[in-house]
């Protein structure tokens, strides 16, 4: 590696940088409490910024991780240490809309808040939403989703191109904008997922949707977990045009009235908004979720057929990170996420209270629960060794019990560092295929190296807090 940083600062001037101020900005994500200090930042504008960081690092063997605006919650964008951090935040425009295709093309730099507030005059929207403002790149690169999946998929159903760098120096267009094809293997899913594994996003083509017609939501207060979670599975099986279907827990409700001063029952809470062709067709969708949960003791705290209204309705539904956050000043959170199949939902939920229970922990429940995924928002103060081992024993015991229900280890926040060592149970012998693939890529490894594929020796082990090995 030596002379690297002198052959990456003639090959890239003024784009490389290495104060420890703009190296410690890079050094950790918003998820983990972990630190991974790289040796440059290299802030790219373009495609060719991005060849020439590869170039450099194969030259030298310098690992290179990419880094989009770092909300990754399990450690995917963390750099490995002494390595380039490639931030691609500046490769962010986007070109003219085509209403008629209903695509848009970006760079992976580009925030999700600002390409919907560009693509609104024209009537349309990415409908992907994670909750936070996280980058496109980095979004495709951990096939991000939220609370919109239920109707519009995540990243992988809405990417339709792409262009990626890979370590060798060639550049592959992959996709169209075209609604359908039949050519050729689908090589662009493989790169969907990959957190910069494979290559380096440096361009997207992604689906757009009309901004729907008339929307209504709907916030529905339920005696317990079970029976919210039972009208939940009712609500899908409807034919309803749900768009969201989110769930929390009562202490979750009672934290976000202390945070927020409203005064909403503090018991488990469904959120559910859906579309439709004017506002007869979506308070009619309203009326009929109020009858099927009438008999179960549901209370309906309030609905909204405007966009102010529904502003206001869902506002504890949003801030609730903000309010756990608040609830427990000084504390480290650690969100586990998992996904079911709808069939095996309240089981799920159930074996999480119990897994609190048994190791004496509180976790606010909330979920996207209208696709099975479920997030328990675990807490503890970071020096509190204890406290994290028990953290670290139930997410394992419930990321195997959504395995063994036919779930996955991770609904929508990727591998990163922590889900490694659930790929072999999750995948069995395609690991290893992954693995090849990753090879035939990145045959010198260094590509985020560790990530996604991980290490052979570690997998088996539980991922801890304090051994992230």
């Amino acid at each position: 590696m030596s002379g690297w940083l002198e052959a990456l600062g003639a090959a890239l001037p003024g784009r490389v940088l290495t104060t420890p101020a703009d190296l410690l900005a890079h050094a950790r994500d918003e998820g983990t409490a972990l630190t991974s200090q790289p040796g440059a930042v290299v802030m790219a504008q373009c495609e060719a910024d991005v060849l020439a960081t590869l170039e450099v690092a194969r030259a030298h063997h310098v690992p290179v991780t990419p880094w989009g605006a770092g909300t990754s919650l399990e450690g995917a964008a963390l750099p490995i240490p002494g390595g380039v951090s490639l931030d691609l935040s500046g490769m962010n425009t986007v070109r003219d809309p085509d209403a008629v295709s209903l695509s848009v093309t970006v760079g992976p730099g580009t925030r999700r808040v600002a390409l919907n507030r560009r693509l609104r005059p024209h009537g349309l929207w990415f409908p992907v939403d994670p909750g936070a403002d996280a980058s496109l790149g980095g979004m495709a690169a951990t096939n991000a989703s939220g609370t919109t999946t239920l109707r519009y998929g995540g990243m992988r159903e809405n990417v339709a191109a792409m262009r990626v760098a890979l370590m060798d120096g060639r550049v592959l267009a992959l996709g169209t904008a075209a609604r359908k094809s039949s050519s050729g293997y689908a090589l662009g899913g493989l790169f969907i997922g990959s957190e910069g594994t494979l290559g380096v996003l440096t361009a997207l083509t992604l689906r757009l949707h009309p901004l729907p017609s008339a929307t209504a939501s709907m916030q529905l207060a339920f005696s317990d977990v079970a029976s919210a979670v039972e009208a939940s599975v009712t609500f899908a099986g409807l034919g309803l045009g749900l768009q969201r279907l989110e769930f929390v827990d009562g202490q979750t409700i009672a934290a976000v009235n202390r945070h927020r001063g409203r005064g909403d029952p503090e018991v488990p809470t469904l959120w559910a908004e859906v579309v439709g062709r004017d506002q007869a067709d979506v308070a009619a969708q309203l009326a009929l979720m109020e009858e099927v949960t009438r008999g179960g003791g549901a209370v309906v705290v309030g609905q909204a057929l405007t966009p102010e209204a529904a502003t206001e309705l869902w506002a504890a539904r949003h801030g609730v990170y903000d309010a756990l956050r608040a609830a427990w000043p000084g504390h480290a959170t650690r969100i586990a996420d998992v996904c079911v199949p709808r069939s095996t939902l309240a089981e799920t939920v159930a074996r999480a209270q119990v897994l609190l229970a048994e190791h004496d922990l509180t976790a606010p429940l909330v979920g996207h629960i209208g696709d099975g995924n479920l997030h328990l928002l675990l807490h503890a103060p970071l020096e509190d060794a204890a406290a994290w081992a028990r953290i670290d024993t139930l997410v394992h015991a419930l990321t195997l019990h959504a395995l063994a229900v036919g779930g996955t280890c991770s609904g929508e926040h990727g591998i990163g560092l922590r889900k490694r060592p659930y790929l072999r149970a999750e995948h069995g012998e395609a690991l290893d295929v992954m693995r090849d693939l990753k090879t035939l890529f990145d045959p010198l490894n260094l590509l985020n190296p560790g990530k996604v594929t991980g290490n052979p020796a570690n997998d088996a082990a539980p991922w801890s807090l304090h051994d992230p090995s």
